[in-house]
This record gives C-alpha cells, sequence and structure tokens, in this order.
C-alpha cells in the first residue's frame, strides 16, 4: 500500500473514533396534559392551541404540520446526496479486495506441477513466470481498491454526522408532536366543556326562526371539534411511527460505523499484512525454486551413475555371450537334422498314397467301361425283336 494511502487511513483514526463516540439522547415516551405541564411547557401549549381556527378547516387538517418542515428539509438534502452514488459501495469494495486476494492461489506456484494439455495449446506461461505477473497484478488491484475504500469511509463518516442530525430533528419532532397532542386534546376539552355547550346553550333559548341557523351552527362546531379529535389521533399514529423511526436511524448509524470501523482496520492492519505475506510467498517460492534446480541436478547426476553401470553389466554381459556362442548351435542342428528326416518319410508315405490310389482309380475305370459295353449290348438287342415298337425301339 502507498505510504499517501497508509497516511491518510491512520489520519481517519481518530475521526472514527470521535464518531463512534457519539451518544444519541433517548426519547420520552409520555405526552403531558396542558393542566399538569409546567409554566414552560404550557405557554408552548397554549401557543400552538391558537393555531386551531374552528371556522377554518384547512387549519384543523395542517394542524402539527409545521413541526416536520425543518426534519423534511434535513430528509431531502440526505436523498439529494443519495441519489448521486450508488448504494452499497463500500461493502463491494471489501467483498472485491477479498475476492482478489483469495484469487491469488499459492497452490499454483509448484514448480513441478505439469501443464495441463490446455495450458500447453493456449501456450500459458511456466507457473513461476506466472506468479510473479499475478502478484505485481494484484498489488495494482488492492492499491486501487484501498484508495476506493478511502473514499467510501469518507462519505460513511458524512453519512454518519447527518445521521446525527436527522436523529436529532426526528426526536425534536418526536417531541413536538406531543406538544402538538397535548394542545389538542386541551382544546378538545374546552371545545367540550365550553364553546359546544354555550352554542348548544344557545339553541336552546334561541326562538324557532333563529333556531334552526344556530343549530347548523352547532353541527358545523361539531364536526370540526370531529375533525380535530380525527387530527390529533392521525399525530398519535405519526409519533408512534416517529419513534419507531429513532431506532432504525440508529441501527442505520451502526452499521455505517462497524463498516467505517472494518474499513479502517482493513487499511490500517489488514492490507499492508496481506501484502506481507503475499511478498513472503514470492520469496519462498524462489527458494523452492532454487532448491528444486539443485535438486534435478543432484537427480540428474545420480541417475547419469546408475543408468551408465546398468548398461556396463547389460552390454558386457551380451558381448561376453556371443564370444562363446559357436558358429552353430547344437540345437539348432539336431533340429534341423529331425525336419530333415521327417521331409523325407512324408515324401515317401506321400507317393505311396498316390500309387495306391491311381491302381484303385484304374480299377473303378475298368469296371465302368464293362458296364457300359453291356448296357449298350443290351439296348441294341431290344430294338431288332418282334414286340418292339416303333415309340420303344432304342436306333442302333
Amino acid at each position: 500500500m502507498p505510504n499517501t494511502v497508509a497516511q491518510k487511513a491512520a489520519s481517519t483514526t481518530s475521526e472514527v473514533d470521535q464518531v463512534a463516540a457519539v451518544v444519541l439522547s433517548e426519547p420520552t415516551t409520555e405526552v403531558i396534559p396542558f393542566e399538569l405541564a409546567e409554566a414552560p411547557v404550557a405557554a408552548e401549549i397554549e401557543s400552538r392551541i391558537a393555531e386551531i381556527d374552528m371556522d377554518d378547516t384547512n387549519s384543523i387538517v395542517s394542524f402539527g404540520s409545521n413541526a416536520q418542515a425543518e426534519l423534511q428539509v434535513i430528509s431531502q438534502s440526505m436523498l439529494a446526496d443519495v441519489r448521486n452514488k450508488d448504494v452499497g459501495p463500500a461493502g463491494d469494495s471489501l467483498r472485491q479486495i477479498v475476492t482478489t486476494i483469495r484469487g491469488f492461489s499459492v497452490s499454483e506456484l509448484d514448480v513441478r506441477r505439469k501443464r495441463s494439455w490446455w495450458e500447453k495449446l493456449t501456450g500459458q506461461m511456466a507457473p513461476m513466470a506466472k506468479f510473479t505477473a499475478r502478484f505485481e497484478d494484484v498489488q495494482g488491484q488492492i492499491d486501487s481498491i484501498t484508495d476506493t475504500l478511502l473514499t467510501h469511509e469518507h462519505t460513511l463518516l458524512k453519512d454518519i454526522k447527518s445521521l446525527d442530525i436527522l436523529y436529532d430533528k426526528t426526536l425534536a419532532f418526536y417531541d413536538e408532536l406531543a406538544l402538538y397532542i397535548a394542545a389538542g386534546e386541551e382544546k378538545l376539552k374546552r371545545l367540550d366543556a365550553n364553546e359546544i355547550a354555550e352554542k348548544q346553550a344557545e339553541v336552546d333559548a334561541a326562538p324557532e326562526d333563529k333556531g334552526v341557523m344556530i343549530a347548523q351552527q352547532l353541527r358545523d362546531l361539531r364536526a370540526a371539534r370531529d375533525d380535530l379529535e380525527r387530527r390529533v389521533h392521525d399525530l398519535k399514529l405519526t409519533r408512534q411511527v416517529t419513534m419507531q423511526s429513532l431506532p432504525s436511524i440508529r441501527l442505520v448509524q451502526e452499521n455505517d460505523k462497524s463498516l467505517v470501523t472494518k474499513i479502517n482496520s482493513t487499511l490500517v492492519n489488514t492490507v499492508p499484512l496481506w501484502e506481507t505475506q503475499l511478498a513472503q510467498a514470492v520469496t519462498i517460492q524462489r527458494s523452492r525454486e532454487a532448491a528444486e534446480s539443485v535438486r534435478e541436478a543432484n537427480d540428474l547426476t545420480n541417475e547419469l551413475l546408475t543408468s551408465n553401470a546398468k548398461n556396463l553389466r547389460d552390454s558386457n554381459r551380451v558381448v561376453r555371450q556371443e564370444m562363446e556362442r559357436g558358429v552353430f548351435d547344437i540345437e539348432a542342428v539336431k533340429t534341423a537334422n529331425a525336419d530333415l528326416i521327417a521331409t523325407i518319410q512324408e515324401s515317401l508315405q506321400i507317393a505311396d498314397e498316390g500309387k495306391a490310389k491311381r491302381a484303385a482309380a484304374e480299377e473303378e475305370l475298368r469296371k465302368m467301361e464293362a458296364e457300359l459295353k453291356d448296357t449298350l449290348s443290351s439296348a441294341k438287342s431290344r430294338s431288332t425283336g418282334p414286340a418292339d415298337t416303333p415309340a420303344t425301339s432304342i436306333p442302333g
């Protein structure tokens, strides 16, 4: 890792510790009623009651919306930053650097390993040359990724600080909602106890010709009162959701803090250790390669000595055996004599068999000639007899 990158990584350690040491305030869970509130809080509640105009529907519908204005500004500011960057780049860089190191296989360094047919076909380099080239490539990747991790670290630190502000604003909004809820509930009590009761008394005391209008005013007042009650209920739900968002913000912060700490630890401790181990792997492999060369030379010397001794012994045996042999081997002479005798006997036997077969053939020929003559004589005497007819006679 370059010195500049190492210095930047070390310089952010104090900033990481400072961010991790921030303790966020805890939210309160109770809404203090107006009658139990202390003077400063009661004054705040009273000022919010003054925002309610029962004759203005928008005043009721928007009651409490001002509390969220500042929170919305900080939220939109953070979202604007998110739109301009990728989601999860820091985690991707960490995974990338781990993948780079894992892809660096020391098992491929074995100089005794024979290249596969595919490596030979594609002309891939020898293991050590490939290892050295790959180490240089890995070093470049580590340097690039560590520089990128520094950028992510600064971005996450900025996000953590922004989340601190968002948490404080959300907590302020949560407390502000409590004031608006208390103001709304106090206003409902006053409406029920005073304004609606007074308007009901007016309806009861009004003459018949004016009673309808006053009754309509009473219905409108009660309708506005119901709208205000629903708005207060919505504010209570909003406060509950806001209370749930507070631990969510803290959880995101804790995750970012953990990731920043992990990045910083990786840059300051892990990456230099990886580089040291890789450098050692190169040195160890070079030593091993030299030892392999020495061993191969010794093996070759021993192989030549044993091979020459064996060749001398085999050659001497062949030469001595040939020197002690005669011109003809007695076994060969005996075999040739036996074959000659068998040939003469076989020739005599074949001649005797041929003579016997010829004599038998002559005897058979004489028999066939006699039989043919007898047959012809018999046929001629038939053709000259009185009983013969033209159809059965045989010409002589």
